[in-house]
């Protein structure tokens, strides 16, 4: 990956690092469907005067039913299945089956992309590195299959959202595909969140983080998203969910005063060795002439 795609990579971790910490918060007076559909109203209210000012929407026009297509696997299903399967599964366990997502990718691009043995190494080590840094807690209730199993889903629509924006999307410009998307998503949530309106007064804390999820880890962070998926590809962009419990846990030292151990060093340590392997390009198909076959060779 170039600068540029590294500086997105960085950005859209830690914009997707810190949701976990402002649902949290917002979900102390609002609903979950309400918090999911709020923060993508609120998103395509950010987004939409700026695809406006910039004369970007017209690139949706014939592009319509992928785009619902990429809302409903990238925002619609996930976001449910992931907020109702983490009612019966610990968060640990979701973090570690939402960071399957990178190999479902792989898998998925196998034909297209051939798996190189240092790639191959790159995704284990790496997701090794997210086992220790959350730790392994299996614990839920008599549903906690039923819950593994939606967030397990979601990880895989993630993945085949990805290759849609790749294959299917990548000539629309980010921000009129972020207003496609959130606007869609919004749409199909609302007569869902009108029926889950806040009982009373929600509080500034639940309002504040829900408009920072609307602005800065969806907004912002599709935007940014869909830009990566494009200059990186998506089995590259797919490496942030390895990243994210990075942030959350960084954020959990620096605002919660949790402390730092030994695994969290650990882990962090072989996330950073699984991404840089896993990003590792490998050169076209060359001829060798000796055994007139062809092979790829991994290079720096």
């Amino acid at each position: 990956m170039n600068r540029l795609a590294w500086l997105l990579f960085a950005l859209v971790s830690v914009l997707w690092g810190i949701p976990y910490f402002l649902i949290k918060i917002a979900i102390v007076d609002l609903s979950p469907v309400f918090v999911v559909a709020g923060r993508t109203a609120i998103a395509a209210a950010v987004l939409i005067p700026i695809a406006l000012a910039r004369g970007t929407l017209g690139a949706l026009r014939g592009k319509l039913p992928v785009v619902a297509l990429i809302a409903m696997v990238h925002i619609v299903v996930p976001f449910t299945l992931i907020t109702y399967g983490e009612q019966h599964i610990s968060s640990s366990l979701t973090g570690i089956l939402i960071a399957i997502e990178p190999v479902a990718i792989a898998l998925l691009l196998s034909r297209t992309e051939p798996l190189t043995p240092i790639r191959v190494a790159g995704l284990v080590i790496g997701f090794a590195g997210v086992v220790v840094l959350v730790g392994l807690d299996v614990s839920g209730d008599r549903y906690g299959l039923l819950g593994a199993g939606m967030v397990l889903a979601a990880a895989i629509s993630y993945a085949v959202a990805m290759m849609l924006v790749q294959r299917k999307a990548a000539d629309i410009p980010p921000e009129a595909l972020t207003v496609g998307t959130t606007v869609i998503t919004t749409v199909v949530l609302l007569p869902f969140a009108l029926m889950n309106l806040p009982s009373g007064p929600a509080g500034a804390d639940s309002w504040g983080a829900l408009v920072a999820l609307g602005v800065l880890c969806t907004a912002l962070a599709l935007l940014v998203f869909y830009r990566l998926i494009v200059l990186a590809g998506s089995n590259r962009a797919g490496l942030v969910t390895y990243v994210n419990p990075v942030v959350a846990l960084l954020l959990g030292v620096v605002l919660l005063n949790e402390e730092i151990g030994v695994a969290t060093i650990a882990g962090f340590a072989l996330i950073v060795i699984g991404c840089w392997f896993s990003t590792r390009p490998a050169s076209p198909q060359v001829t060798d002439p000796d055994r007139k076959v062809l092979h790829l060779v991994d290079q720096d």
